[in-house]
């Protein structure tokens, strides 16, 4: 049966190349029988600007990607919050589309909306004041024009200081909030699936907003396990990479 698949939070990095390991053959045996394979953000653990493409660990993961665009499977990437910077540049290395996020797309003859979901998560407002500078045009332009070593460097203060944040937060503030799903809900005419991460707490919920009913999965994380969502015309189902 004709099917997409949506991942996201693998957090790849070359500390955990079991998990880099997994992603290929998942890319190999499991997203090469489908149509199309959408990527929600936090793919990689961080991503340092494209520059980065010819080092280290991410080129078998990109030609990976390649394999698979280039034998008619459709590859969409979403930023996280962890690698918004992916650009242009790894784009064409991959073959993958990127999108906004959100973005509302059509399958199976019904609207899907699909978000990373951090912006859902009003009630963190220190963490979305941060992400307003970080994915402002002129913010990033003079971060990409530090030299990478710089930028890196930069980047692991940035995620030390946010383990720390996150160790004094509690779980519902770090959560979507009930009000702002509702409102992305309403903005985008109520679409009936709506598909995102970020919070790493994998489950299928149901909204009613203004008398409509919306599906909400939420994608888990790849720290302990792989996991993916599978939607074709008849159904949507959360799978494991054992599965």
């Amino acid at each position: 049966m004709e099917h997409c698949l949506f991942i996201s939070d693998l957090h790849l990095c070359d500390s955990r190349p079991h998990i880099t390991n997994a992603f290929i053959q998942f890319l190999e045996k499991t997203a090469a029988k489908a149509q199309a394979l959408y990527i929600l953000g936090d793919f990689f653990e961080y991503w340092a600007g494209d520059d980065v493409i010819e080092f280290g660990f991410h080129q078998p993961i990109i030609n990976a990607l390649k394999n698979l665009s280039t034998n008619g499977v459709k590859v969409f990437f979403m930023a996280g919050n962890r690698d918004f910077l992916i650009g242009k540049g790894f784009a064409r290395a991959t073959g993958l589309h990127i999108l906004p996020d959100p973005s509302v797309i059509m399958l199976y003859g019904k609207p899907v909306l699909l978000s990373h979901g951090d912006a859902l998560c009003t009630d963190d407002v220190a963490y979305l004041e941060f992400r307003a500078q970080v994915r402002n045009t002129a913010w990033q332009t003079q971060f990409l024009s530090q030299p990478l070593a710089t930028r890196i460097a930069t980047i692991e203060q940035l995620r030390i200081k946010s383990e720390q944040e996150k160790s004094t937060k509690s779980m519902q503030i770090m959560d979507v909030n009930a009000v702002a799903v509702g409102d992305c809900l309403r903005r985008f005419s109520y679409p009936p699936l709506f598909i995102h991460g970020h919070t790493h707490r994998p489950m299928q919920h149901f909204h009613t907003v203004d008398g409509k009913t919306c599906e909400r999965w939420v994608l888990g994380d790849w720290y302990e396990q792989g996991s993916y969502l599978e939607l074709s015309a008849t159904s949507c189902t959360a799978r494991k990479l054992a599965d």
